[in-house]
């Protein structure tokens, strides 16, 4: 058994389609069938029916389901075991949301160090959708998100949140924002719908980003308005260029935290959800 065929089986079980995992997994539709063969091989059972109304899993495929994502998430925490700096006692992987890195991860990073000085930690800036996937395989131990992404394998926990403020180049009230200039932010899919249920007017501008920086950037090269981090806020109305729109609504992130359901009772784990908790608190 290797571990691609794992990563094929489970793709099916979401897809159902050999086509689209075919896609997905960036190999041709002979191949995902193969690794199916052989998976099926190895266990002696049969695991997917293909009729013309779609695949699905047959009854011991629906019963080896959860032991094959076990299995994956085994095999990469077994290969980080492994590989673990010398000098260093354990490896932590962890993911954060874009948006939060530039501005937090100092700063977590320094209080992680001081909690657990025999630690290595490796830091991949991402977004929630990547960050989900990647602690489901094992390829993260711990991620800080926005956007949660249900699975019986994932175990979610609130951390605390952050705040948007709206700038602008041109105005510090609302009424004199114009929508043509104006940075449409998509910071995650609840920040989406608040943002246009509390300025539906703005909720047509040209330009739309999912990511504060880019909305900084952007509003630095070529002026307007629009939402970005509290820090940043501060930062852009320091240079005078920029002002805060002081009667648009303030919009407020949640911030979560995902590990693998295995490790939700990890000590590990606790510590480093405590001191990203009490950072975003400001305790």
């Amino acid at each position: 058994m290797q571990i691609d065929q794992l990563d094929t089986f489970l793709d099916l079980c979401e897809t159902r389609s050999f086509n689209r995992s075919a896609e997905r997994l960036g190999v041709t539709q002979s191949t995902v069938s193969a690794r199916v063969t052989a998976l099926e091989a190895a266990l002696g059972v049969k695991l997917f029916t293909r009729s013309r109304a779609g695949t699905d899993l047959t009854t011991e495929g629906t019963r080896f389901e959860s032991h094959a994502r076990t299995l994956r998430h085994e095999w990469h925490q077994a290969r980080r075991r492994i590989q673990v700096p010398d000098r260093a006692a354990h490896l932590v992987r962890l993911g954060i949301q874009n948006d939060l890195a530039a501005q937090h991860i100092g700063e977590w990073m320094a209080d992680f160090r001081r909690a657990l000085p025999d630690t290595a930690f490796y830091i991949e800036p991402d977004y929630s959708n990547q960050m989900c996937a990647d602690v489901l395989t094992g390829t993260l131990d711990f991620a800080v998100m926005y956007a949660p992404k249900p699975h019986p394998d994932l175990h979610f926990e609130t951390l605390g949140e952050v705040t948007y403020r709206m700038v602008s180049s041109d105005t510090d009230r609302r009424a004199g924002v114009n929508p043509e200039t104006f940075i449409f932010a998509h910071f995650s899919p609840a920040f989406e719908a608040m943002h246009r249920d509390l300025t539906p007017e703005l909720a047509g501008s040209p330009i739309s980003v999912g990511q504060s920086a880019t909305v900084a950037s952007l509003l630095a090269a070529m002026g307007g308005a629009g939402y970005v981090l509290e820090r940043t806020a501060a930062q852009m109305i320091a240079t005078t260029r920029f002002s805060e729109v002081t009667d648009a609504p303030v919009l407020r992130q949640p911030v979560y935290a995902a590990i693998h359901l295995r490790q939700r009772t990890s000590p590990m784990h606790r510590r480093l959800h405590r001191i990203v908790e009490r950072r975003l608190s400001g305790r």
